[in-house]
């Protein structure tokens, strides 16, 4: 039976980047997963470029009813020190929006760099692996795996959550900790689009595919980036990150002209350009379907000189007080992280050991 100072169950970007730091202590290390090859999240994240970190990242931006538990791994080990390794390894990158990182090329790159540095720690990789068990035993532990078993001193779970299931992802990580007498915080989907009922989705289906720059607000929380209308309620940037704080019963509101003061726009156009039709003077701060649906439901003249100061209200409400419940969400299947898991206040937060 073969045996390892290291086994590390997962090969994503999480278990390999521990079995390259394992490697370089010396540790012989094994990792197996149950993929035909590793990091298949990361060969899709960012469309196939990798966002591969974020310039700002900071303990403030971390979901967490712990919020201090990341601050030591975030000292440790930076986006800037991720960053000089990309650099290193002469992987061209740019910087998006809110300062996200993409590689100009492909997100393989950023598994190359992964997998070669395994490599070159002499961590032995095994795919198309299962964990069928985990046992504690006197001296570390015995995994039995699909093509035998494996005894190591210590055992790493880094299987990830629940997000696009498509893609392998299961809840054998949270089994685990469970079978080992960790507390599970109740998963559900985050990063996830949200979805409406029949009846608002038919009202908005002539704005499917439409994006519009949006603050959307949940609670006092709010996100200032893209919105996107789709055949099944809203998504894009803004939503996603919304998600994450939204709860099944809760409003969101979104702001469709963010910095806008829309009230006095149309009290101008009013006294200047009486005769224009209202919907051009609406259509250039938002898409021209949005701005028709929203004069349509709330029955405006077509020129906006016949605007009322009542209804000059009434559209800035639609606009930038939009107010609507969604049903739910596109769940695990689109979902891009998991919220909830291992609670962190069972763990170690130098080591994140048990």
């Amino acid at each position: 039976m073969d045996f390892f100072d290291v086994v590390v169950i997962g090969a994503g970007a999480a278990g390999m980047m521990c079995a390259i730091e394992a490697g370089k202590r010396g540790r012989k290390v094994l990792v197996v997963d149950h993929a035909a090859a590793p990091g298949e999240k990361i060969r899709i994240s960012g469309g196939g470029r990798c966002n591969f970190t974020n310039i700002h990242a900071a303990p403030a931006n971390f979901i967490s009813t712990n919020p201090r538990f990341c601050i030591s791994a975030l000292r440790r080990y930076t986006q800037k020190d991720f960053v000089s390794w990309v650099e290193r390894e002469g992987i061209a990158y740019h910087e998006k929006t809110l300062g996200q990182l993409f590689c100009d090329d492909s997100a393989k790159q950023i598994i190359a760099m992964l997998t070669g540095a395994m490599r070159a720690h002499r961590v032995e990789l095994r795919l198309r692996t299962a964990v069928d068990k985990v046992e504690k035993t006197s001296d570390g532990f015995q995994l039995t795996l699909t093509h035998g078993a494996v005894t190591c001193s210590s055992v790493v779970i880094a299987s990830g959550g629940k997000s696009i299931p498509k893609m392998g992802a299961t809840g054998f990580g949270y089994e685990i900790a469970q079978q080992f007498g960790l507390n599970i915080i109740e998963t559900r989907p985050a990063l996830v689009p949200l979805t409406f009922e029949i009846k608002t989705l038919e009202r908005l289906k002539p704005l499917a595919g439409v994006a519009v720059d949006a603050v959307a607000a949940c609670g006092k929380t709010k996100f200032t980036e893209a919105m996107l209308f789709t055949h099944r309620g809203l998504s894009g940037p803004a939503i996603l990150q919304i998600s994450s704080y939204w709860r099944e019963g809760q409003a969101i509101t979104v702001t469709m002209a963010p910095g806008l003061d829309l009230t006095q726009t149309l009290k101008t156009a009013r006294g200047s350009r009486g005769k224009q039709a209202v919907v051009t003077v609406l259509a250039e701060h938002l898409p021209r379907r949005v701005a028709q649906m929203i004069l349509e439901e709330i029955g405006a003249p077509p020129n906006v000189g016949d605007l009322s100061d009542k209804l000059i209200a009434r559209i800035d409400e639609a606009v930038n007080a939009w107010t609507v419940k969604p049903v739910g969400s596109e769940g695990y299947r689109t979902a891009e992280v998991t919220l909830g898991g291992v609670d962190t206040d069972e763990l170690d937060s130098k080591t994140m050991a048990a």
